[in-house]
C-alpha cells in the first residue's frame, strides 16, 4: 500500500461515531433554510442556521434570482478579471460599499476566498499580521499564504495585543485582523479599543464581518458602524451566505485598497465570479434589510429571550452577546450525544468540537433567526433541558 493510501485507509474517526449512532455531520436537509426544515422526512426546528434575518426563502429574493437566471443564464463562465465581470457584479459592489460606508468594494466567489485572497495580498515578507486566537479558519489560511510574520494575541485581550504591537518595526505593514462577531463564542471584538491601538502603533485594521452584517450597527452595517469607527477600519470583509441569504463574499475599503486587491488577490484573479442569481439575491437582500429594519429588531428580541431561558435553566453560554449562543458541554462525545438526542426530538443544533474550539471545550452552537417564534424558542429549550437530563448534564 502506498503511503497516501495508507494514510487515507487509517482515518476512521467518522466511522467510529457512525457505529455509535452519534455522527452529527452532513445531515441531508430536504428543504430550504427556514426556522423549520425537513430532515430525513421529519419536521425539524432549525437552530443551527446562519440565516440571521430569515431571508433565504423570501419571495422577493427568489424572484430576483429567477429574473437574473432568465437574463444572464446560470453562470458567468470566467473570472472577474477576464470575461466573468457582469454589470450586475459592479452594481452589487457599489451597493455593498455604500452599505458599509466605504469608498469601494470587490466581490469574491466565497467568503473564505475573500479572506484568503485579501489577507495574503495585503501583507508579505517582513510584514506583520496580528490575529485574535479565536479568528476564523479562513483568516488563518490567508495569513499562511502571505509569508508575513503571524502573531497571535489572546482572545479580545487588549493588553496582550498592545504588548505584541509594542516592539514591532512600524516602518513595515502591521495588519490587525479580527472577527467582528466571533463565530463560535458569539462575542464581539472591541473595535473601538483595537482601532485606538492601531493608531498608536501605526497599524492597519481588517475586520471579518461575516456574522455581523445584518446583525450589528445601524441597518445591520456591521461592527465598525456599531462602534462608530468605520473611518478607522481599513478593510471590512463580509459574506453573502448568512444574513444576505446567498453565496459569495466581498471586501470593502478605500479606492486604493480595492484597486490593489482587484489586481493582486489571487483568489479573485483565478476564480470564476459568483453566479448572476447569487448577485441578484444579495442586491435584493440589501434592499429588504434597509426597508424592513424590524427584522433586526426581532432578531435581537429573540436573542434576548433565548438567552434568558437558557441562563434561567442553568446552561453556560459563556460571554456571548449576540444571536450566536454557545452552550458549553466540554466533552466531545457528550456533545455529539446531546446533539443527536435533540435531533431525535426534532431540534437541530450544531455540535462544535476541536479544532473549531479548544480541546475539551466542545459546545452546541445554538443560533437565532429573526423569523423564529417564541413558541419555537421555548420548544428548543425544552428539548435541550430534557436531552441534557438524559445525559446527566443537568440536575
Amino acid at each position: 500500500m502506498k503511503p497516501l493510501q495508507k494514510k487515507l485507509a487509517e482515518y476512521r474517526l467518522p466511522q467510529m461515531f457512525m457505529e455509535q449512532g452519534i455522527y452529527p455531520f452532513y445531515h441531508p436537509i430536504e428543504t430550504g433554510q427556514d426556522t423549520e426544515v425537513i430532515l430525513r422526512g421529519k419536521k425539524t426546528l432549525m437552530f443551527g442556521s446562519n440565516s440571521y434575518l430569515g431571508l433565504t426563502k423570501h419571495p422577493e429574493l427568489i424572484e430576483a434570482a429567477k429574473k437574473a437566471l432568465d437574463k444572464y443564464g446560470t453562470g458567468a463562465s470566467g473570472s472577474r478579471l477576464m470575461n466573468g465581470n457582469l454589470d450586475l457584479h459592479e452594481e452589487l459592489e457599489a451597493k455593498l460599499a455604500a452599505f458599509v460606508d466605504k469608498e469601494a468594494a470587490t466581490v469574491f466567489s466565497t467568503g473564505f476566498q475573500s479572506n484568503l485572497g485579501s489577507i495574503a495580498a495585503l501583507a508579505g515578507r517582513h510584514d506583520y499580521i496580528l490575529i485574535d486566537e479565536k479568528n476564523h479558519a479562513s483568516i488563518i489560511e490567508g495569513t499562511r499564504l502571505s509569508f508575513a510574520k503571524v502573531i497571535k494575541f489572546r482572545h479580545n485581550d487588549m493588553g496582550d495585543l498592545e504588548k505584541r504591537l509594542r516592539n514591532l518595526d512600524q516602518s513595515r505593514i502591521i495588519l490587525i485582523v479580527v472577527d467582528g462577531i466571533f463565530s463560535m463564542e458569539g462575542d464581539i471584538a472591541p473595535l473601538d479599543k483595537i482601532t485606538s491601538l492601531a493608531d498608536k502603533y501605526n497599524a492597519s485594521v481588517y475586520v471579518d464581518d461575516a456574522h455581523s452584517l445584518g446583525v450589528l450597527g445601524k441597518n445591520g452595517a456591521g461592527t465598525s458602524d456599531y462602534f462608530g469607527v468605520t473611518d478607522k477600519v481599513d478593510i471590512i470583509m463580509g459574506t453573502f451566505s448568512k444574513s444576505l441569504a446567498s453565496l459569495g463574499g466581498f471586501v470593502a475599503g478605500s479606492k486604493d485598497a480595492i484597486n490593489y486587491l482587484k489586481h493582486n488577490a489571487r483568489a479573485l484573479l483565478f476564480s470564476a465570479s459568483i453566479p448572476p442569481a447569487s448577485a441578484a439575491t444579495v442586491l435584493k437582500a440589501l434592499e429588504i434589510i434597509k426597508r424592513e429594519p424590524e427584522r433586526i429588531k426581532r432578531l435581537w428580541e429573540n436573542t434576548h429571550y433565548a438567552k434568558k431561558l437558557l441562563t434561567e435553566n442553568g446552561f453556560d453560554i459563556g460571554e456571548s452577546t449576540t444571536p450566536i449562543i454557545p452552550i458549553h458541554v466540554g466533552d466531545d462525545v457528550k456533545t455529539y450525544y446531546l446533539a443527536t438526542l435533540m435531533l431525535q426530538a426534532g431540534v437541530y443544533v450544531n455540535p462544535v468540537v476541536h479544532p473549531a474550539v479548544e480541546k475539551g471545550k466542545a459546545i452546541l452552537r445554538y443560533s437565532l433567526m429573526a423569523t423564529h417564534t417564541k413558541e419555537q424558542i421555548e420548544r428548543s429549550v425544552e428539548v435541550l433541558i430534557n436531552s441534557a437530563k438524559k445525559l446527566q448534564l443537568t440536575k
